[in-house]
Parts: C-alpha cells; sequence; structure tokens
C-alpha cells in the first residue's frame, strides 16, 4: 500500500524552527513574513532574487532583513520589560550587542539605530570593536562593556571616553590589567567606570560547554577577586566599581543551567556588597539561545525555553535573591549577541551542476561480459517491493566483486563502465520503491547516505565556518517548488577543491538527516537553496580558503503592503581584493602576466592582436567576482 507524501513545505520543518518570519506561498515560493505587520502579505524569497537579478546582483549573496533584526530587539527589550513589570523589579534592564557576533556596518548601525529607544548599548572585546562602539551616538544611559584583555591603548581610549559622555565599563579580567587601570587613571587624571569579571563554577551543558565554568578562559577566580577589591579599596578607586560581570555560557540550551549560573552570580554579587562594593550593575554575559532546529529541547543545536521565559527565569532569579540579602536590586544586563542578529541573516545560493547516483537506463547485457555482470543486471526481474531488501543487498555484492576485478585487470574499462550503468539504474529503482513503500525503515535511511551531490555556487569555509569547524547546523530549504514532492536526495557540495566543502546535516521536520531531500533542477530556471539564520557569528569568521571572498550582500525592509525596500547593496570581493589580502600587489600581478606575454611575442609564440586578448582576459579576471558567474 502506497503511503501518501506529506507535503512539500513541511518536510523541511519551517513551521517548527521558522518564528512566524518564514512561510511558503501557495505557488511552492518561501516567502518573508514583516514581524511588525504580520496583517500584511509575504514576500517570495525568489521573486525577490529575480529583482535583484534585474539590478545585477548576483548569488551567491548574503541577504539581511532589517524587519527581522529590529524584531528581535524589540523581543528581548519587552520580555525582559514585562518580566520586571510583573516580578515587581526595582530597576531597568540594559542590554548590550556583543559586536564580535556580527562586526558589519550595517548591522551595528541599525541595532544601535532601532535600540536607542531601549537604552541599548554594545560589547566591544578588543581595542577595533571600542573604536566601533566610539563611532556610534548611544543614548544617554546606553552601556558599552569593555571586555577581553586590554593593554594600556585599549584602556586609555576607553577611560577618554568618559569625557564624551559615554558610559563606557572596562571590566576588570585579572589582577594585572587592574594595575593598568590603576596608572593610567592615575596619569589621566579621570576616574574610571569599572566592572570585574567573576568566573563562575556552574558548568553549561552543549557544544559551548566550555565558555562557562571555572576552567574558562576569562574572569578571576574569588582569590584573585579579594585582591583587586582591596587593591582598588587602598587606591581610593572602589566606588568606581559599579559592574560584576559573569558570563553564563554561550548559546545555553537548557533553562535550569540559566537559573543555576543566575543564582551563582547572584551570591557573588551580595558578597561584594557585603564587603561594601557599590555594585549598581549585574552583567550575565551571553547566553540566550537559538533554536536552530525547532525541536524545543536542550541541545546542541536547540533550547528548551523562550524568550520570555528566559527572562522571566532572570529577573525573578535575581529578585529573589537579592531581596533575600537585603541588596537593592541592580540594573540587569546581558549580551545577547546570537539571539539578536542571527535570524536576520540568509545565505542565498545556486545549484550549478548535479552528480546523481542513479541512472534512467541501463545498457544491454552482453554475450563476453562477465557473469557478475549479467547476475547485476538480472536483479531487474525480481526487483518487486517484497524482496527490495534481497535486490539491495545483491545488487552491491555484484557491484563490489566487479569493482574488484577491475583493480585485478580481470574486468576491462568499458564493461565496467556498463557495471555501474546497471547498478545506478537499479538504486533509482530500488529508492523509488523504498520511498513509497518504507519511507523510515531501516533500508530508506541507509540510502538516504547513497544520496546525488548538487554542486552549489558558495563556500562553507567563507560563508558558513561554524558548520565546518564545529558542525553548527542552520535550516537549509529549497527556495521554488515547495507546491511539490522532491524527487531527489542530496548532499550540498561547494565550489571549493575540497572534501570538507560540503553540507550533509540537514535539519528536516522530526528529524535530522544526513541528505536533503531536493527536487530535479528545472531547465528552465535558476534552482535556489537558502541557509537560514547565518546573522550571528558567520559572517566575519570565514577563511579565504581557495580564495573565495565576500559574498554580495543585500540589506532590505519589509513594508507594510507585502512589498520591500532595497536599503543597501555590498558588492562582494574581487580577485583584485582577495589578493591583497594575502599580500599580492593586483598591480606587480598584472605586471608579471604582461612580462611573460611580451616575452612569448618576442619568442614567436604568440601574435599582437593575442597579446591584447590574453592580457584583457587577466585583467577582467582581477576584477571579477571570485565565484561561479
Amino acid at each position: 500500500m502506497l503511503i501518501e507524501q506529506p507535503p512539500s513545505d513541511s518536510i523541511y520543518g519551517i513551521g517548527r524552527w521558522g518564528k512566524g518570519l518564514i512561510t511558503v506561498l501557495p505557488n511552492g515560493d518561501v516567502a518573508l513574513c514583516d514581524p511588525a505587520h504580520p496583517e500584511a502579505a509575504a514576500i517570495s524569497l525568489p521573486q525577490i532574487l529575480h529583482d535583484l537579478r534585474q539590478r545585477g546582483v548576483a548569488s551567491p549573496l548574503v541577504l539581511r532583513i532589517k524587519s527581522f533584526l529590529e524584531a528581535e530587539i524589540r523581543h528581548l527589550n519587552s520580555s525582559f520589560s514585562d518580566a520586571i513589570r510583573k516580578t515587581g523589579y526595582r530597576a531597568p534592564y540594559r542590554g548590550v550587542f556583543p559586536i564580535k557576533v556580527n562586526q558589519q556596518a550595517q548591522v551595528v548601525d541599525r541595532i544601535v539605530e532601532f535600540g536607542r529607544q531601549y537604552d541599548y548599548g554594545l560589547e566591544a572585546g578588543s581595542k577595533p570593536e571600542l573604536v566601533i562602539a566610539l563611532a556610534h551616538r548611544l543614548s544617554q544611559e546606553a552601556l558599552i562593556v569593555c571586555n577581553g584583555v586590554k593593554d594600556a591603548e585599549f584602556i586609555r581610549l576607553a577611560i577618554l571616553s568618559r569625557r564624551l559622555g559615554f558610559n563606557t565599563v572596562i571590566v576588570l579580567e585579572s589582577p594585572k590589567e587592574a594595575e593598568i587601570v590603576i596608572e593610567i587613571a592615575r596619569e589621566l587624571e579621570i576616574e574610571p567606570l569599572l566592572g570585574v569579571r567573576v568566573k563562575l563554577t556552574n558548568e553549561i551543558s552543549g557544544k559551548w560547554q566550555d565558555s562557562s565554568g571555572d576552567r574558562s578562559a576569562f574572569g578571576m577566580n574569588t582569590y584573585q577577586l579579594m585582591r583587586v577589591i582591596d587593591r582598588l579599596r587602598n587606591e581610593g578607586l572602589l566606588h568606581c566599581l559599579k559592574l560584576q560581570h559573569s558570563h553564563l555560557g554561550s548559546q545555553v540550551p537548557d533553562v535550569n543551567d540559566v537559573r543555576r549560573s543566575v543564582t551563582e552570580a547572584c551570591r557573588y554579587f551580595t558578597e561584594l556588597a557585603r564587603e561594601g562594593v557599590p555594585l549598581t550593575h549585574l552583567d550575565l554575559g551571553g547566553g540566550l539561545g537559538v533554536d536552530y532546529t525547532g525541536e524545543k529541547r536542550a541541545s546542541e543545536n536547540s533550547i528548551n525555553y523562550t524568550m520570555e521565559e528566559y527572562c522571566t527565569n532572570v529577573v525573578e532569579t535575581v529578585a529573589y535573591a537579592m531581596d533575600e540579602a537585603n541588596v537593592d536590586h541592580p540594573v540587569l544586563v546581558t549580551e545577547s549577541g546570537r539571539a539578536i542578529s542571527a535570524t536576520s541573516s540568509m545565505l542565498i545560493f545556486d545549484v550549478l551542476e548535479t552528480t546523481l547516483y542513479d541512472a534512467p537506463d541501463a545498457p544491454a547485457v552482453e554475450p563476453d561480459d562477465h557473469h557478475f555482470l549479467t547476475d547485476l543486471a538480472a536483479i531487474s526481474g525480481y526487483l518487486v517491493p517484497e524482496r527490495v531488501q534481497e535486490c539491495w543487498n545483491d545488487a552491491r555484492f555484484y557491484r563490489d566483486e566487479l569493482r574488484a576485478l577491475f583493480r585485478r585487470g580481470r574486468v576491462d574499462l568499458r564493461q565496467m563502465a556498463r557495471a555501474e550503468q546497471t547498478y545506478l539504474k537499479l538504486m533509482a529503482r530500488i529508492k523509488e520503491i523504498t520511498h513509497l513503500v518504507e519511507q523510515n525503515s531501516e533500508l530508506d535511511k541507509e540510502l538516504q547516505k547513497i544520496a546525488d551531490v548538487y554542486h552549489c555556487n558558495f563556500s562553507v569555509f567563507q560563508s558558513l565556518p561554524d558548520v565546518w569547524a564545529i558542525e553548527q547546523l542552520h535550516p537549509i530549504v529549497p527556495l521554488q517548488m515547495l507546491n511539490q514532492t522532491p524527487d531527489r536526495r542530496a548532499v550540498l557540495s561547494d565550489i571549493t577543491c575540497d572534501s570538507d566543502g560540503k553540507l550533509d546535516k540537514f535539519i528536516l521536520d522530526g528529524e535530522i538527516a544526513p541528505s536533503l531531500p531536493v527536487h530535479s533542477p528545472p531547465e528552465d530556471q535558476t534552482y535556489y537553496l537558502g541557509v537560514f539564520f547565518v546573522g550571528a557569528y558567520q559572517e566575519t569568521l570565514g577563511d579565504l580558503h581557495n580564495l573565495f571572498g565576500d559574498t554580495n550582500v543585500v540589506t532590505i525592509d519589509l513594508r507594510p503592503d507585502g512589498k520591500y525596500d532595497l536599503l543597501h547593496e555590498q558588492e562582494g570581493d574581487t580577485i583584485a581584493q582577495v589578493l591583497s589580502y594575502v599580500e599580492y600587489d593586483p598591480a606587480d600581478c598584472i605586471a608579471a602576466f604582461r612580462k611573460m606575454v611580451d616575452e612569448a611575442i618576442s619568442a614567436g609564440h604568440i601574435t599582437a592582436n593575442e597579446r591584447q586578448t590574453l592580457v584583457g582576459a587577466y585583467r577582467a579576471s582581477m576584477n571579477g567576482y571570485t565565484y561561479f558567474e
């Protein structure tokens, strides 16, 4: 009995992970929903890509949606505001965005612009990031929180910025750093605004476990903490210490870890208050996670809580601890970067060609073929649903035996080619029968691994570095034809000449699969795939493997009338730009190539007309996009 196929748009679990931002139109196009105007018509992504092509913007590209970024900022601040009101908490929330999560100017500028109404600030973990932060007009109450290892130049700039009215908090990471701050403050005769980073002992679960606990890279243990407190007191600077920083961990999957870590942070805060430290702010660092898979459980790529639950747990835990210790409620600070920016960007690329692991036809058996090839071809005669497992076993056996015979010189190349095509034709029929009759059987799951390869126009290493480095999962979906049942399964290969340049783990509805259901690419249009939730870290962690540079980047804003505005376009790196990153001077390269061309003319190998063609082609490549055009 045939099993009814599920609708194509549900295969990919869009309703589970899409957060109401992504939907599928009746024509099968993936579309964007305006979170600020849910009544507005959703906007087709393929239509946006068509419009961009008309403007000369080709894929691959990163598409940023301003409306999604604003929605997450609004969601975080309103969730804390609601929790504060319901709990009766007696201090406000002042979030900061960690610039390291996405340092791109278009992202940071829009976060500052929209976050100003919430007194939303920035976190700087390096001198360049502090320079970025100080170039923005923040609100009077917004914070700039300076984390990480800081040299004298970093500290000097942070202290001097206080003259311009910036609330720049230098978070002390070690006793040595405290000494540098004391020296420079004395020299400048400016009182610094200080914080202190305290290591928590509670360890979170998940992929970023090492970012928590007393073995984490940054912060002080209790002994170092008391040394710094005593030193500041002796120098008459203890009154400058206003903020305690205690990082909960990154992408915390379990809300109970949030509770435990916040409780421990509060113990330090109340004890420091008893020591006479005039703390006013409690910074709980990052940790607010993103549910990449839609599983809604504590796992490496999911979380078992909502943003509202996270905010409520933080506020209630801090309020209880402070009330119990009779300590004033501190201003709450979090550094939620991933949850703010991840959903706002997507990577879009096109399929260039396919390598299919089945065949539409099988060759006829020839009289002098080896009997294993004859046996392989005979499988089609008894390939019925009841014997599909037997047929698959037989097909693999005969193919493997023929390959062994070929390696030993017992089967020639043409006969081996017929054997491979015969096997691929059998695979096509086996996959069809198994998919229709025994979905999710063990055989079906094994066959998913024998997937086609779709060769795609992007670089994993440049645009999705976390996928390669730490096996981070992102939702990946074809952007059109979702009103049709996918007829193939594939892994996605990028255009780098590296075996690691592939995507072979995919989020489907209810499972993580080794291959992605896809459609046979139509001959009359480009087949696009989208990788969602790439706005955190992916844009700045990428490397130049095979010298593929940054992709084109487009920022749009969704409108209430169901249309969109193009806010910004950034052309991707040219070959000349990428070469300059690795210490080549493009002009020197052109000069060296031209010299070889001129030598070839002198030797009579080419004509003067050919010189123009060669040099012109070289120059054109130098100014071209690093990706397939």
